[in-house]
C-alpha cells in the first residue's frame, strides 16, 4: 500500500513536498517514482528514483524546479517542488517499479494526491 501526501493549493512561484510511505511490504529494492495526470491530458512521469538512490530521472518540463529523495529506512520516497507554475496543476500519484516511458505498466501505484497551482 502507498500513502501520498503533501499535496495542496498553492500559488505560483510557490513550493510543495510531497511525501509517498509504502506499507505492507518492503520496496526498497524497486525504482520509485512520481507521475502526475491532469483533467484530459495523458499520464506524465516527473520523476524517478533508483532504488539505491544514485541515478535519477526528470522530465524536462521539471528540470531544475523538482527533486526526488527516497529513505529505504522508512520506505518513503519525497518530491520537493520549487517554483511552482499553474500547468504543474494534476493529481500526483507515486509508483512503485515505475515505467517512465508508460507510467500505467508501472508495478503498482498510489491513489495520488491533488497539486492545484494558481496563477
Amino acid at each position: 500500500q502507498l500513502v501520498e501526501s503533501g499535496g495542496g493549493l498553492v500559488q505560483a512561484g510557490g513550493s510543495l513536498r510531497l511525501s509517498c510511505a509504502a506499507s505492507g511490504r518492503t520496496d526498497s529494492m524497486y525504482d520509485m517514482g512520481w507521475f502526475r495526470q491532469a483533467p484530459g491530458k495523458e499520464r506524465e512521469s516527473v520523476a524517478a528514483i533508483r532504488w539505491s538512490g544514485g541515478s535519477t530521472y526528470y522530465a524536462d518540463s521539471v528540470k531544475g524546479r523538482f527533486t526526488i529523495s527516497r529513505d529505504n529506512a522508512k520506505n518513503t520516497v519525497y518530491l520537493q517542488m520549487n517554483s511552482l507554475k499553474p500547468e504543474d496543476t494534476a493529481v500526483y500519484h507515486c509508483a512503485v517499479g515505475i515505467n517512465i516511458a508508460t507510467p500505467s505498466l508501472s508495478h503498482y501505484w498510489g491513489q495520488g494526491t491533488q497539486v492545484t497551482v494558481s496563477s
